[in-house]
């Protein structure tokens, strides 16, 4: 199989991944990433993350308010070296977070490394997003 094609395959299971964070259920992303400490996020509702101790976290805490998620690729560029590959592209699609419907359309780039054999993610980048982050801080903000 071509080397762009497994590519394809990878970020084939870290969407379905995204998915299933989407409604409520993070375990799939650990298929998907690399478990080294090189790892990294920066999400469109957070910061850097680095290490898959401090990744991994993220979409466990994200899955826990979600729900009815569905996120789309469109407009995919996968770029393949030897044992790296990026992907850019478009992400959209709703979410329901805590109860609030919130829809996305963001650019996002990512990062494959062949470990082992087979290509996984080790750095997801997207826009931030200004709807899921005024719902976050709503959230936090006390009762009045």
């Amino acid at each position: 199989m071509a080397a762009e094609d497994e590519v394809r395959q990878a970020s084939d299971r870290f969407y379905a991944a995204l998915n299933s964070m989407a409604n409520g259920d993070a375990g799939p992303m650990s298929a998907a990433w690399a478990h080294s400490a090189d790892v990294t996020t920066m999400h469109p509702i957070g910061q850097r993350e680095l290490g898959w101790e401090q990744v991994r976290p993220t979409w466990e805490q994200v899955a826990s308010i979600c729900s009815e998620g569905q996120v789309r690729l469109r407009d995919q560029l996968i770029r393949v070296g030897t044992d790296l590959a990026y992907e850019v592209a478009v992400e959209e699609g709703e979410i329901t977070m805590a109860g609030e419907r919130v829809a996305f359309n963001e650019r996002v780039t990512n990062v494959y490394r062949r470990e082992g054999g087979e290509w996984k993610i080790v750095h997801h980048h997207s826009d931030p997003s200004s709807a899921a982050n005024d719902l976050l801080r709503r959230l936090q903000q006390p009762p009045q």
